[in-house]
């Protein structure tokens, strides 16, 4: 007997992913005024998604990756609390998704998977993200070791006398993992009095305190983040079938470093910027980059660092990547960085405080106003699911606000099982293969190891030789 059901799905056009992405839109979900939907050509101008716990930020998360992967656009997202990593598999028909459809006036509600690639810091839930201390840069580490600013001083130092080091007389003295940090760093406190006159003072205490804050990242599991074979950013950007591969970060276990959450984050959107070409306005992104609980990135962060991240916020469009921050409340984001964001969801505030009461009102102020609805009041009113919404229209103006009912997402709402996690992992051979095993490759550790050698010593002495006396007496010139 057929199976009345897949007929039905068959014929109706809500039961395709691609029905939520069409006419160079996504759609969000169903107002008053009609339906809401972010423009494609647009979408690279980023986003806000705001709301107190429980009022259905991570279900507009999964609703924002799966629209956009229809629409052929690959996404990134950190997976903060596990539930994001169900869009792999298909969801289920629930009664109160059922009735959110016939609210909204879907056609039908139907459910799919979406093709993804799971990673993880650490490696145990997803393929290996590694990157070399070299690449991340004093700036982040900074930020990352929680440093201040002479303790900066002598970082920046550490990676530029192993520069020096590369460009002069070993090009293998390469800081990849935190033990070639520590191992630079020691080195330089040992020649601090023949460095100081070319780099600067290199107090014994400050190298006290960088090797200190350095073995403590290394006993949080941080050091799994240094090493070979880097990540190649390219590799988010992926297209399976006409859909837009969505890169799961796991995250949940990261969240007990919040700094090295937010650092590691902040690098791939740095790396985005630095490694993608510019490409103008396209009609639609070459990536979507979602940062939830983004509040950690701006949590004490100093100016040099708020200037690094208003600047890529800023400038990163023209790179075609759009990036949409996730967080509890507006006044999480800093203003600069909150003026480039120009599409906005906004869930459920609570107030019970002067203070929370005054960042409702912000809240409000930032919408165009609709004579129909007191965003204010409303802010406070929303169900779970309901948001106000407002997106960027025509020629890059905002939309007026509309009180909307964000619609149900395809998959599944919630975590996957660990054996079908495993499965998806297994299944993506071309990042297994190419990320699963570490590689070994000789850096700044191990040249100082053998520079500290008796053998090493007589070499040093005579490359000491041949800077001092060179210019004078022609020691190691080249014959032309």
């Amino acid at each position: 007997m057929p199976d009345k059901s897949k007929s039905a799905a068959a014929d109706n056009p809500a039961a395709d992913p691609r029905f939520f992405a069409q006419n160079g839109r996504i759609l969000l979900g169903g107002s008053h005024a009609g339906i809401e939907y972010i423009e494609l050509r647009l979408a690279n101008r980023h986003g806000l998604v705001t709301g107190a716990t429980g009022t259905g930020k991570t279900v507009t998360l999964q609703v924002l990756a799966e629209s956009f992967s229809a629409a052929g656009v690959p996404v990134f997202a950190a997976d903060i609390k596990g539930d994001l990593s169900g869009i792999g598999v298909k969801g289920e028909q629930k009664p109160n998704l059922v009735a959110r459809a016939e609210e909204i006036g879907l056609p039908g509600y139907f459910n799919a998977a979406f093709p993804v690639a799971f990673w993880d810091i650490f490696g145990e839930q997803g393929h290996p993200v590694r990157t070399s201390v070299q690449s991340m840069g004093p700036l982040l580490l900074s930020r990352l070791l929680d440093l201040t600013e002479p303790q900066e001083g002598v970082l920046n130092i550490a990676f530029r006398w192993a520069e020096d080091r590369r460009a002069t007389r070993d090009p293998k003295m390469v800081i990849r993992k935190l033990r070639d940090l520590r191992a630079v760093i020691e080195e330089m406190g040992r020649r601090a009095p023949e460095l100081r006159s070319r780099y600067g003072n290199i107090a014994p205490q400050t190298v006290g305190v960088l090797q200190r804050r350095l073995l403590v990242l290394e006993e949080q599991g941080a050091d799994k983040f240094f090493g070979e074979t880097a990540l190649d950013i390219n590799d988010f950007m992926r297209v399976k079938n006409g859909y837009g591969v969505v890169n799961v970060l796991a995250a949940d276990k990261l969240m007990n470093n919040p700094r090295l959450y937010a650092t590691a984050l902040l690098w791939m959107l740095d790396e985005l910027f630095e490694k993608l070409p510019e490409v103008g306005d396209l009609d639609k992104p070459k990536l979507v980059f979602l940062f939830d609980e983004a509040h950690l990135l701006f949590d004490d962060a100093p100016k040099a660092m708020l200037d690094q991240i208003e600047r890529v916020t800023r400038l990163i469009r023209s790179k075609g990547v759009g990036v949409y921050y996730v967080t509890q409340s507006p006044s999480d984001v800093p203003d600069r960085v909150s003026a480039q964001l120009g599409n906005r969801v906004q869930h459920a505030l609570r107030a019970f405080t002067p203070k929370e009461q005054k960042a409702i009102r912000a809240a409000a102020e930032t919408f165009v106003k609709n004579p129909e609805i007191n965003t204010e009041q409303a802010i406070q009113q929303l169900k779970v699911g309901e948001a106000l919404v407002s997106t960027l229209r025509n020629k890059g103006e905002p939309s007026m606000v509309q009180r909307a009912l964000i619609r149900p997402p395809m998959a599944r709402i919630g975590p996957l099982t660990r054996e079908e996690r495993d499965a998806l992992i297994a299944a993506d051979i071309e990042n297994k293969r190419k990320y699963a095993e570490e590689s070994v490759v000789e850096g700044a550790f191990e040249r100082i190891k053998a520079m500290n050698s008796t053998m090493g010593g007589v070499t040093e002495t005579l490359s000491d030789m041949k800077e001092k006396f060179g210019g004078w007496f022609g020691i190691g010139r080249k014959d032309g």
